[in-house]
């Protein structure tokens, strides 16, 4: 067996392939299910039952896609033009925290406050992902530049919480204070799908559509990221493209954080409680998306069912909840995997 490197793989390729790729880390899950001792085919009915076939489930995939949509959207901006942003956790979490700020000092009339927290969150986030992009002018991989970004973040809301910011009659637990009710986002019946952020996210993300294809900046984006020597040649700025898209992705991280805060628990919380790991599972929907930010419409919700799936093998099962982790390493692994038969074609028998 040879690979022969192709010189454009097509779409319908790499659409073929993503979905083989999905294929074969279902089957290794499988896999590691019956090993411990589980039917994979009462595991997967399960998830899909749980979370697909009633109200309630479909409600928590709803939660989990608004944070995944809003940060997928953005790291396939970023994946696209070479810049790998992987501290959207840490930008999340900083978003979350000039959001809640927002409302918890600032004494802005109703109407505004809402706004004001978003427009923070945004703010918080961008400016995280700003510093990586920083960094890169100076030749450190932002790789490792976001990654240890995130533990900064993790470390910053705990001392917030736990010190300046801890709430007048909290008592054994460390948080803020509750949000005044303008602060509070609306939520559809009694779940906690916060459908103003939903909206925001759908439309963010067919918005970033719109600049990768049809603006200026779009282009310069895509050619930097797709043929850097060609971009210097064109004058082309990559450092400028980098740093514009470090602060469109970590701002909408940080919008998602906003979200979290102002439409779920209305207080700034424990790092862990704030983000479910949504922002390294929103690698995946990037990376499934193809940089492409609509489809993150599409695989936004996929990853919503496993996560909150995972919750009811944790209940229905007695499965770990670390069950979710091998879901999203395994897929991860897979999608990487499978790249190589993207840019290849598998040859059979003698050069």
């Amino acid at each position: 067996m040879r690979l022969v490197p192709l010189a454009a793989p097509s779409a319908t390729r790499a659409a073929l392939v993503t979905l083989g790729s999905v294929g074969v880390a279902l089957l290794l899950c499988a896999l590691v299910f019956a090993l411990a001792g589980q039917s994979p085919a009462e595991v997967y009915s399960t998830m899909l039952r749980g979370t697909l076939g009633e109200a309630g489930g479909l409600a928590e995939v709803g939660r989990r896609t608004i944070p995944l949509l809003l940060i997928g959207a953005g790291l396939a901006l970023a994946f696209r033009a070479q810049f790998f942003n992987i501290g959207a956790e840490g930008q999340l979490l900083l978003g979350a925290v000039l959001a809640a700020g927002t409302a918890l000092f600032m004494p802005l009339p109703g109407p505004l406050l809402l706004p004001a927290m978003f427009a923070a969150g945004f703010l918080g986030g961008g400016l995280w992902a700003l510093l990586a992009a920083g960094l890169r002018r100076l030749n450190v991989n932002e790789i490792l530049s976001t990654l240890m970004l995130n533990y900064v973040a993790v470390a910053l809301v705990t001392y917030l919480i736990a010190g300046p910011w801890k709430g007048k009659d909290v008592r054994g637990y460390i948080y803020t204070d509750t949000f005044v009710p303008a602060g509070w986002l609306p939520t559809l019946g009694g779940t906690q799908v916060h459908w103003p952020t939903l909206a925001l996210g759908v439309a963010l993300a067919l918005g970033l559509q719109w600049l990768l294809s049809r603006s200026t900046f779009g282009y310069a984006l895509r050619v930097v990221g797709e043929n850097p020597g060609a971009a210097r040649y064109a004058g082309l700025s990559s450092a400028r493209v980098a740093t514009l898209v470090a602060l469109l992705t970590g701002g909408l991280a940080g919008l998602a954080g906003a979200g979290e805060v102002a439409g779920i628990h209305h207080r700034l919380l424990e790092a862990g409680q704030v983000s479910l790991g949504y922002g390294f599972t929103a690698v995946i929907v990037a990376w499934l998306a193809r940089g492409h930010p609509a489809l993150c419409l599409v695989t936004a919700p996929l990853m919503g069912v496993i996560l909150a799936g995972g919750d009811l093998l944790k209940i229905d099962l007695n499965l770990p909840y670390r069950v979710v982790d091998i879901f999203s390493g395994v897929i991860l692994l897979c999608l990487i995997a499978g790249e190589v038969f993207v840019r290849h074609r598998v040859v059979w028998g003698r050069a």
